[in-house]
Parts: C-alpha cells; structure tokens; sequence
C-alpha cells in the first residue's frame, strides 16, 4: 500500500505534489519522492523518511516544471532501502517514470522474461521496477519518435498481457504527458479529477480523492479496472480500456483501515462505511450477548472511531476518548517489522485513567492483524483500573496473507490464522472478544455501492480474485518477505555498509 499523485498543470507543480504527498502521508511512511518534467529536464527528489522531513526548501526550489508525479512508499516486497524509493526512472525509451502501489503476483516470471527476451537489466528486487521496464519495453516496441495516446494505449495493452497482481500506477513520459492505469480487478484505488485555471482545465490522479479534494480539484471518476487515464502536456485527456475488466473487486481493507475517512473510494463514503460496520457489529454483540455488562465503549484511535460511536450508539452506551494518541508517531501497522511495532503501541498511545476506573469497558478496534496493538491496550486498560476489559473487531479475524500490496505475507505472523477465536481471546488477554461477520463487513461497503458485487477479501476468507495464488506461492512469499527475511536483509545491508568503511579507512 502505497499513495500516488501525477499532475499537468499550467504553473510549477513542486509545491502542489509536495501537498498533496503530506495528504496521502497515511499511505506510506517509510520513504517519499517527487519527479517532474521541466520542458524536457527531469527534477528528483525522493529519499527514505516521511514527506516534511525528505523535502526541505532547497529541494523544492529545484523541482520545477508542469508536469510531475509523486510517491510515500510502505514497502512490502523487496525492502525499505533507500534505493527502493520511488519514482523510479528508466531513460529510455523517452524518460520514464514511475510510481506504483500494490503487487504483482508473477513478479519471478516477469524478471527472467526482462532478462533473457527483453534484455533489461533488473537493479534492485522491487516488483515495481519490473513494472517499468516492462512497460518501457512495451512501449519501445511501438518505434515511434513521437508517441500518440494510442501507441501510449496499445503498449499498455501489452502490459496487462504480461502483469498480474493488484496494482495502480503513474508514469510520467518525459515531453508527452502522465499516464494512469489500474488492475484489471481494480484491486488498488485510483482517482482523477480536474480543476479549472486561467489557462483551461488541469487534471490530478491520486490514490485517494482527498488528494485531490485538498487542491481544489473536483472528482472526474475512479479510474476503471483495466482503464487507462491519460494526460498530455497540453492537458488534453484520453481514456481507453486497454484490457477486458475482470470482476470488479476492490480491496475492502480500504474502507477498514487504509483509507482516509474523508476519502471516497469507488463512489463508496469510507466514513459511512465505517458507521455501518459499528452498526452490523453492535447488532452481532447484542445477538450473542443480549445480556452484556458494559459500562463504556471506548475506541482505539484513529480509524475505529466511526464504528465504535455507532455501535455505543445502537447499545444505548456512553461513548467516551479514553486513549490519548501521540500525533508525532506513525501509524504502527505500517511501520516494517513486528519489534518496529510492538515498540510503539505505548509510545503512540496513553490511556485517561479515569475513563477506566472501575469499569467494564470495551475497547472497539478497526481489525486484529498480528495481535500486537491490542494484546498492549487491552493490559493498558487493567493498568488505568478497568475491572473487565471486551475487545470488538470491526472487521472478521485476518487469517490469510496478502499478496496484493499489503504487508500481511506470512500466515504464521496472524494471529487468528489457525486459531479459534477463543484462543485468540486468550491470546490477547480479553475478558471476551467479538468479531464483525465477514457477510456484514461487506454490505457495509456494499450498501454506498449497489453497483460493486465483489470485494477482495483474501485476507479474511482466503480467495484470491487473480486465481494464479497457490501454496507454493504464499509460501515462496512467506519467505522472502516475513518479518525474519527482513531483518536478515537489514543486517547484511549493515554489514555491507561497515566492510565498506572498513576498506576505506584501509585504504587510507
């Protein structure tokens, strides 16, 4: 999960993508970077951290132009080093530039065909720059000087031959204009809208719409599954369906957790969303627990607000803040690597004892992924002086990986997978524990869009919507990318840096 942004614009375009990366901050905290296009030169700035700390005045001064895109990374496949921070660029043909989100499911396939057929070398593990010289090379097949959106449209075509996986991505063809596409699945969001200037209309693609929303630009459409969204430098628009759109399944981990609530995803509000999730669920607690002894229903900020002023709502319970969040600590599900995390649940959070003194609360969270989070809360709860803690997820237990750009890979870091839900009570030291049903999570998202079927809910149900996801592929997964893989990769990264210095200071 990743957030993105292009824009062509008739005034320089550095300022408007460094705000809008600070928008879409929540995406991705791990690295962030800019490229534009100044009538032909190319500008980058990209570097691990977040976007206030990558891009001082000196940067921005120098990312000039009309044209540009941007990118906060939350890595899942490869690692977090700096050279993996996006856009990446190839120079030929034309100048390209990318910014991707999401995860191809046949990234080996792809890299060896890159290899032996396309002759492209290949410099880091990212499925992302497999990304690009595939598409780079699609498009040099087409041998022209000049480029239209058609030869731009039937390279992609090509593309969606090859790639498969849940992906969104951005590339800025240095002189032409910005392309847009999604997966033929719409797994990952994507959203464009247009503003009016003095010099005629301007146009934005982002991950979300708040993006856009956040600079005057009003909401054209989501990109289409398997559309293509182009923009040139003259700021003409072009929209084609470069490959038949599969079924139409979005991923619902959006409207649980990713998303802004401010955000639309699909046409669907991810804020009523969330209402209607502490709707179904305060229905499901009063079903199997008719006679609940709750004084108090407390939320675990940020994202399970929504749902737990609902659900207090619909049980007639006080509503109360009873955690203090520290705004200056990022959001711990997306921080690499389970000691990251369990680290910062007490500095992220600290409790208001008096909300919990002497009472049976229940502590309302959007989902339970590896356990870490609420396991802390709950025993912060108890220390505060809570007599009985209850523990509400609003989403089902996450048992299953994702491959799609999430960074839930390995089964055995989930806490519900192969456990019952009493034994992940336990786990977490709950008094008792109630999980959304899967059927309700989405009509929640379903009821703001009649019109979308399906929802990707792999990591609840186990069904992957690109039917190319076997055991031998999460298991390949599990490996490279579990928690233990990465710290490997960290590790040997350090020591390469010190026999580095080491040689040098030998040298001299």
């Amino acid at each position: 999960m990743c957030g993105l942004v292009g824009v062509v614009t008739s005034n320089d375009v550095g300022v408007c993508l460094y705000d809008t990366l600070t928008v879409l901050q929540h995406r991705g905290q791990d690295a962030a970077g800019i490229m534009t296009s100044d009538h032909g030169k190319l500008n980058l700035r990209k570097d691990n951290g977040l976007v206030k700390d990558v891009f001082r005045t000196r940067h921005m001064r120098r990312l000039t132009g009309q044209m540009g895109i941007g990118h906060v990374r939350y890595p899942t496949a490869g690692s977090s080093s700096p050279a993996l921070a996006q856009p990446f660029y190839v120079n030929s043909p034309y100048g390209l530039t990318l910014a991707h989100n999401g995860n191809l499911t046949n990234t080996r396939e792809l890299s060896r065909d890159l290899f032996k057929e396309d002759l492209r070398h290949i410099n880091t593990d990212s499925d992302s720059e497999v990304l690009l010289n595939i598409f780079a090379h699609e498009l040099q097949q087409q041998q022209q000087i000049e480029p239209t959106p058609e030869h731009i449209f039937s390279a992609l075509s090509r593309v969606y031959e090859r790639c498969r996986g849940g992906f969104a991505a951005i590339v800025m063809i240095t002189g032409y204009g910005i392309l847009g596409f999604r997966d033929k699945h719409g797994i990952r969001p994507l959203v464009f809208g247009s503003r009016q200037s003095e010099r005629g209309k301007e146009y934005m693609i982002a991950s979300e719409s708040v993006a856009l929303d956040s600079q005057g630009f009003s909401i054209e459409r989501d990109v289409a599954p398997g559309e293509a969204v182009y923009i040139d430098v003259n700021n003409d628009l072009h929209t084609k369906q470069c490959t038949p759109a599969g079924k139409h399944t979005p991923c619902i981990f959006e409207h649980v957790y990713f998303a802004r609530p401010d955000s639309l995803m699909d046409s669907i509000s991810v804020y009523k969303a969330r209402l209607r999730m502490g709707e179904r669920l305060a229905d499901k607690l009063i079903k199997e627990r008719p006679n609940h002894d709750i004084d108090v229903v407390i939320p675990i900020p940020d994202t399970s607000r929504p749902s737990a002023l609902e659900l207090a709502n619909r049980l007639g319970i006080k509503f109360r803040e009873g955690f203090v969040k520290n705004r200056y600590i990022g959001r711990t599900f997306i921080m690499p690597g389970q000691s990251m995390r369990k680290k910062s649940v007490r500095q992220k959070l600290n409790a208001i004892e008096l909300e919990f003194k002497d009472k049976n609360v229940l502590l309302v969270d959007d989902s339970i992924v590896r356990g870490t989070t609420c396991k802390q809360i709950i025993q912060m709860a108890r220390d505060a002086g809570a007599k009985k803690v209850y523990f509400a997820s609003a989403a089902p237990g996450v048992r299953f990986p994702n491959v799609y750009g999430i960074d839930m890979p390995a089964a055995t870091e989930l806490i519900a997978a192969g456990r019952t839900d009493e034994e992940v009570q336990e786990m977490i030291g709950a008094d008792w524990l109630i999980y959304q049903n899967l059927e309700d999570l989405i009509e929640s998202a379903a009821d703001g869009n009649p019109e979308i079927l399906n929802y990707e809910c792999s990591v609840f149900n186990g069904e992957y919507v690109t039917s190319d996801v076997d055991e031998m592929y999460l298991k390949r997964l599990e490996n490279v990318r579990n928690d233990g893989a990465k710290l490997a990769r960290k590790r040997n990264s350090l020591a390469k840096q010190q026999n580095l210095v080491s040689d040098i200071q030998t040298e001299s």
